[in-house]
């Protein structure tokens, strides 16, 4: 029955490689891209529940069992975030249908997004690291296609530096697992976590718990590590950004979560304090980033580095309010994420430009689509009743139980930051009188909003249904803050 974990993986290779015959076909590409995807979206939703009534499911791959053989492993962390991705690819991609352009369809655009899927489903539940750094490397190729197509200056630019600081990141992911390999004799994060446990975590090992720090915030743009994501992030189209913004930076954020919470946590007066303060420096640099600039694309994208701090401030402070807060505030700004950034790819749409100052007085034309921003705007600056509020309360409940009451006033000050970054968007984009030069809009919204109205309507369902979701998060926390939960299941001690 546990072979169930394997399909959120086998569906979007498979997918994938179908796609690839179909390449002159492109209708034929929508079909089976929308049906997998949604496919993608039941099958998570089963091993969700499953997990939920039944603990934490796991899959030896041809039979050779932990710590020998390569192992899947869905707990409710895990489980959670596939079934988001889930989501955000299926969205994403009746986005696509209806923005992308034939030029970029022709050459492998939907295997592209499938591979990415495939990549980031494939972190997320495997229980090993050097296979995780294999479901990095396919998600980062699957990237670099998505990154560069179209082949406009301002993407081939931004994709030699993307290129070139993954090719560092990876290099450094290598060397880190090839140390510890030669340290612990073993690879299997269940297993990891029991062999430090016996030997202590020695100076080396806290060494390379720093070392594997750097490679996972060069993924997911901790300061001082995200200096190649505004540009990156930028460049391509606005739907390849949502899934960017929404999925990579937090599969980098799961992987410093995993390896800080079952593997190096034994010295955390040292790593999980650097972790803090790193976190901290994160908020205060993408909030400053956030409200400097007038392009809105640039706002939203300022924005993800600093909810990469808020999440990583409550895996640092380490006490149950913040963990679970942190697994409530990482659900939640994949959602968001993903809905502001398509609400982005719609005024662009509309107005033919990302930059503010340039449009205003679109609520008086297009007030759904004013609302669902202002909507998503209170949900991201984590104002009640919206799902960012939760999350954020927990972790600064978190911070002040721990001590670290200095970083804590730091995530609530970004609130009114954030708020701030987003609200100049409506205040300034939507209200006021309609530029001259607009009142002729460039493109209809028409079929753009289906798939906001959905991520709008979870957010939302996400924020007001806190006592359904809570036993699912508390779930996923507990494995977090104890990991004899994850080694018994993985190891069946």
């Amino acid at each position: 029955m546990n072979n169930l974990i394997i399909l959120p993986i086998i569906i979007p290779l498979f997918t994938a490689i179908i796609l690839i015959f179909f390449n002159k076909n492109i209708k034929v590409q929508k079909w089976i891209s929308a049906i997998a995807s949604f496919a993608g979206i039941i099958i998570s939703s089963v091993i969700v529940q499953r997990v939920h009534e039944s603990g934490i499911q796991t899959l030896a791959v041809g039979n050779w069992k932990a710590p020998y053989g390569i192992v899947l492993v869905a707990d409710m962390y895990s489980s959670l975030l596939v079934l988001t991705t889930s989501i955000i690819a299926f969205t994403s991609l009746l986005f696509a249908f209806s923005t992308i352009s034939h030029d970029r369809e022709k050459f492998f655009f939907y295997p592209g997004v499938q591979f990415l899927i495939l990549g980031v489903s494939g972190a997320f539940l495997t229980g090993d690291l050097f296979n995780l750094f294999v479901f990095f490397e396919v998600m980062l190729m699957s990237s670099y296609l998505l990154l560069v197509l179209g082949s406009r200056k301002i993407q081939l630019q931004e994709s030699i530096k993307y290129i070139l600081v993954n090719v560092i990141s990876s290099a450094l992911f290598v060397i880190a697992v090839a140390y510890l390999y030669a340290v612990t004799g073993t690879l299997n994060m269940a297993d990891l976590s029991v062999r430090i446990s016996e030997m202590g975590q020695s100076g080396y090992i806290t060494v390379l718990a720093i070392l594997f720090l750097i490679v996972f915030g060069l993924k997911g743009a901790i300061f001082p590590l995200f200096f190649w994501l505004p540009g990156s992030y930028q460049a391509p189209p606005t739907v390849v950004t949502a899934l960017f913004g929404a999925l990579l930076t937090k599969v980098g954020v799961y992987s410093i979560t995993r390896v800080y919470t079952l593997i190096f946590y034994h010295d955390p007066s040292f790593t999980h304090q650097i972790l803090a303060w790193l976190a901290a420096l994160t908020i205060i640099f993408g909030a400053i980033g956030a409200i400097a600039f007038w392009d809105i694309k640039k706002i939203v994208i300022y924005n993800i580095i600093t909810a990469v701090g808020v999440i990583l401030f409550g895996i640092a402070a380490n006490t149950p309010e913040a963990v679970e807060g942190s697994v409530y505030y990482l659900i939640h700004d994949m959602i968001i994420k993903g809905a502001l950034f398509l609400l982005v790819g719609v005024i662009i749409a509309i107005t033919g430009t990302s930059h503010l100052r340039k449009f205003s007085g679109l609520i008086a034309s297009h007030p759904f689509l004013g609302w669902m921003f202002f909507i998503a705007a209170l949900s991201l600056a984590g104002i009640p009743p919206f799902s960012g509020f939760v999350g954020k309360l927990k972790i600064v409940q978190g911070g002040f139980e721990a001590g670290e009451y200095t970083i804590a006033f730091i995530v609530l000050m970004s609130s009114l930051l954030v708020l701030y970054s987003v609200m100049k968007i409506f205040i300034h984009g939507f209200w006021g009188e309609p530029k001259e030069e607009l009142l002729v809009q460039k493109k209809s919204p028409k079929g753009l909003l289906i798939p906001i109205v959905i991520l709008i309507a979870l957010t939302t369902a996400y924020g007001l249904g806190v006592e359904w979701i809570s036993p699912y998060i508390s779930q996923a926390a507990d494995t977090l803050l104890d990991p004899t939960i994850y080694i018994q299941a993985v190891l069946k001690e």
